[in-house]
């Protein structure tokens, strides 16, 4: 059979237009992440990703709980919801090990992954393939009203220890004018409240398991962390601080009511912003808390962008990730907002750049970041590496009700010894069904 001229000529212009169709393929893309600044930021700039790329974003953001609860039932049941999900240190080589995520091993030269933190670049790694690229890295760290400090005639030291904590937050604390000396999570959660407790337990001395894997929540060092937190709390904290995490602590800093702040280092450009924060030009940066004993009270964290395994929009998928974990990105938000508000913690280029050193806090979480070892993360040895967790499959289930059960303390619901028995007992029964 053949084809007339015109009928030749037709086909032809059909076989160019699907061509160049093909080639420029515009997907949209489904995205979980959590609600905290940043974020919500990164989905005002989402118009430039699109005119540079075609591509559109529907963005699925979730209170952080809801979000590791909804990625995690995703991706193990292969749900498919999503194109890209925000997941942490924790989840990233679990998952990658039970083939869950696709790896970045082809990003582009220009994306430059040895510019990666190495703190973050490891901890986002199974066996030396980066598998999930962050968006920003943390520690924690002290946040502190400068001028309630120097009301109560205190000097913050870089490096203060927990007692001095306790006398500061007291001495800071005016009931009258709703100014509470400290705000800390106490909300339930393995990383809300859980994380916290986890990692202030380190610098007592305390650890989740021995080199064995049996929990040690009967032990001194767990019972002196949780009275400490209470009493300290009781004394200085804000009223119904068992149901206060990330969110609502910044809310309280922000409006002036919290002489101190123990948290994220990423919500340093939260605090200073004179947009955001009545105390902006008031507050000051220190090192997380230690007890003498070697360890510090600082985690380690990077939120940041994975693609789940089987999505059929992997390759639009990475060019989000090499928009939003970028060099061009972070120069984006400096151009919109100022270098106070890029997202900190997870380049290397970020920390050696002149118009960043300048930035007030810089310094410290670069200081917190490089102070926090996954590896050593507590006084006596551990079978496991993770600071505020234990990277175990099995460790999400069972510090969600481990941190239940402590909040339920902070509500005044049962007292730190039955926490803890309940704590050693369901902690004892999941590993030992997990054959541990």
């Amino acid at each position: 059979m053949t084809l007339s001229r015109r009928s030749a000529s037709t086909a032809l212009g059909l076989i160019a237009a699907m061509s160049m169709t093909s080639a420029a393929v515009s997907e949209e893309l489904t995205i979980a992440t959590v609600n905290n600044g940043d974020m919500i930021r990164m989905q005002g700039l989402t118009d430039d990703f699109t005119e540079k790329t075609g591509h559109t974003v529907e963005w699925v953001t979730l209170e952080e709980n809801v979000l590791r609860q909804r990625v995690t039932t995703d991706i193990s049941t292969k749900g498919g919801a999503f194109d890209l999900m925000t997941i942490g240190m924790y989840e990233t080589p679990i998952w990658a090990k039970n083939g869950w995520l696709v790896p970045l091993d082809d990003l582009s030269d220009e994306y430059n992954v040895d510019d990666l933190l190495p703190a973050m670049a490891n901890g986002l790694s199974y066996d030396g393939t980066l598998y999930a690229a962050p968006f920003y890295g943390e520690s924690s760290m002290i946040m502190y009203r400068t001028d309630l400090m120097e009301k109560a005639g205190l000097t913050m030291p870089d490096a203060p220890t927990w007692d001095f904590i306790k006398e500061a937050a007291i001495a800071m604390t005016d009931r009258d004018n709703e100014i509470n000396g400290i705000c800390l999570r106490g909300k339930a959660g393995w990383g809300e409240g859980g994380a916290f407790i986890t990692a202030m337990s380190n610098s007592f001395g305390a650890r989740w398991f021995d080199e064995n894997w049996k929990p040690q929540f009967d032990t001194q060092p767990w019972a002196d962390t949780l009275n400490f937190y209470v009493d300290l709390m009781s004394k200085a904290g804000p009223p119904g601080y068992a149901t206060n995490g990330f969110n609502e602590n910044l809310s309280l800093f922000q409006q002036g009511k919290c002489g101190m702040w123990i948290d994220a280092t990423v919500a340093a450009s939260f605090v200073t912003n004179p947009n955001e924060s009545t105390v902006a030009d008031k507050v000051g940066f220190a090192l997380a808390p230690d007890n003498g004993l070697g360890k510090r009270s600082n985690w380690l964290w990077a939120w940041a962008l994975a693609i789940p395994a089987g999505t059929e929009k992997e390759a639009a998928a990475k060019e989000f990730i090499e928009w939003a974990t970028s060099t061009s990105y972070i120069e984006l938000v400096a151009e919109k907002e100022g270098w106070a508000n890029v997202p900190p913690g997870a380049r290397t280029s970020l920390y050696d750049n002149p118009d960043y050193q300048s930035v007030p806090f810089a310094k410290m979480t670069l200081d917190s970041i490089l102070s926090a070892d996954p590896n050593n993360p507590t006084v006596d040895p551990v079978p496991y590496v993770g600071i505020q967790f234990a990277a175990i499959p099995e460790f999400a289930g069972i510090a969600t009700e481990v941190s239940q059960e402590f909040s339920a303390v902070y509500a005044g619901q049962q007292t730190v010894e039955e926490a803890l028995e309940k704590a050693q007992a369901l902690t004892t029964d999941a590993m030992e069904a997990a054959g541990y």
